[in-house]
């Protein structure tokens, strides 16, 4: 069946439900493939870390109904148990809307919901506040509720009494205590790579959730959605049997990728090789283009700035081969970076511009390209995401650097973003690239090209 863990809003225990849940069926020799709604890196680190299993996202607005189905009932099929992480709250879409929500996703895949509701300062109250999101939408299906910090057996009790009156099936209790507790970062959840000791909380994660959940009913909530064996590719595989490289940049400062990406370059004849700038790597000789995803540079920008062979490694590879580089990867390639004490280090040096902290930006973007880069040529149409807190000053565009596109959002009027030239593509905005065909047909072309 699978069902989809979501709640009544961000911050309400949905990526520690579904921790708690993994390292149950991992104590029981059980595989699991986990999703995650949305375009959020985050969250699916944490999951693939403890499951073992790269975690997919499921994103209705970039990657469409089709491809959402296909690669649910295939991937989610080949494992013992799978399931879905919602996103923000149940309802929560784009701008006032539920498009693109949890709730949405629910509905098109025809899975049964669970909530997880903080239950700090709540009693009797929270029986108009489940009621409301159960009778929102009579076409989803509320299959239980897990209680999350239930401060006391007291509570816990005065909690399942209101359940039992609104005929809500409670499938568990959390209690608020130290290995419950997931550090977080300026843009959610901290990395996977910063939880110390993981083993050993996935075995305390594993005994907490044998204790305070209803284990019988997840076993079932939780069964595998059979199996379709196939996926949803735009894109023929390379039978030329010619390879061409793509290297790309992989450590704790750059790691904001989706697993796809790599698996569409492999079966399009361009391997994937690893790179670690923040290591003092050059680009392997063998590379033919060059991905740098987001990430926080910022927590390591003094270790960056002293990374020359890397950062020269890319002036060198930049008038050559092609540069895609999204976010944090684009600010790498910047002139400087202040990092998060205000402090100022110089980086690759190949953009015209300096990042600082700013306010927070957030949102789908539609990108309309109005210049050549190695992933769009004129009129090409995208959808991406932007997130981010971080602005660019001392701009500047010249005959050698353009605007790549137009972008617009809710809420946004129309703006100029990114640099490009022909071996450069450098914005804010995310793309999946698994599930658009003009990406991988414009960069194979660019690689080919330039090989």
């Amino acid at each position: 069946m699978a069902c989809v863990i979501s709640a009544i809003s961000s911050n309400s225990g949905k990526t520690l439900l579904s921790l708690l849940l993994i390292s149950w069926l991992k104590s029981i020799n059980k595989t699991v493939q986990t999703f995650k709604v949305g375009p959020d890196y985050l969250d699916p680190q944490q999951l693939t870390a403890v499951s073992k299993k790269a975690c997919r996202n499921l994103d209705l607005i970039l990657s469409g109904e089709s491809w959402v189905k296909e690669n649910f009932n295939h991937f989610g099929g080949l494992t013992d148990y799978s399931f879905v992480e919602g996103v923000m709250g149940l309802f929560d879409g784009i701008g006032s809307s539920s498009k693109g929500s949890t709730a949405e996703l629910a509905k098109i895949l025809k899975l049964p919901v669970i909530l997880i509701v903080d239950a700090r300062g709540k009693a009797a109250s929270i029986a108009a506040l489940i009621k409301g999101f159960r009778d929102h939408d009579k076409e989803l299906k509320i299959a239980g509720v897990v209680l999350n910090n239930v401060q006391t057996l007291r509570h816990q009790k005065i909690l399942l009494e209101v359940l039992d009156k609104i005929n809500i099936k409670s499938l568990g209790s959390l209690p608020p205590c130290d290995d419950l507790y997931l550090p977080t970062r300026h843009l959610g959840l901290a990395p996977a790579h910063e939880i110390l000791e993981l083993e050993i909380k996935i075995k305390k994660w594993a005994s907490i959730a044998k204790e305070n959940l209803d284990i019988k009913s997840f076993e079932k909530l939780l069964l595998a959605p059979k199996c379709n064996h196939k996926t949803f590719n735009f894109s023929a595989r390379n039978d030329s049997g010619i390879s061409h490289p793509i290297a790309i940049a992989e450590d704790e400062a750059f790691h904001f990728r989706y697993q796809e990406t790599k698996e569409l370059l492999e079966e399009n004849g361009m391997p994937t090789i690893t790179w670690k700038p923040l290591e003092d790597e050059q680009i392997p000789k063998e590379a033919r283009g060059l991905i740098i995803p987001g990430g926080f540079p910022e927590q390591h920008a003094k270790q960056l700035s002293n990374s020359k062979k890397s950062l020269n490694s890319i002036k060198i590879f930049s008038e050559k081969f092609p540069i895609y580089a999204e976010c944090g990867g684009m600010m790498l390639l910047g002139k400087s970076i202040f990092d998060l004490e205000g402090r100022e280090y110089s980086m690759a040096g190949i953009l015209p511009f300096k990042a600082k902290k700013g306010n927070l930006k957030i949102g789908y973007r539609e990108a309309i390209s109005k210049n050549k880069s190695p992933i769009t040529i004129p009129g090409n149409k995208l959808i991406g995401h932007e997130f981010h807190r971080w602005e660019l000053s001392n701009e500047n565009y010249n005959s050698k650097i353009n605007h790549i596109w137009d972008i617009k959002g809710w809420n946004m009027e129309v703006k100029n973003e990114g640099f490009c030239n022909r071996l450069i593509h450098a914005s804010w905005i995310h793309l999946h690239w698994a599930s658009s065909p003009l990406i991988l047909e414009n960069w194979k072309r660019s690689v080919m090209n330039d090989a």
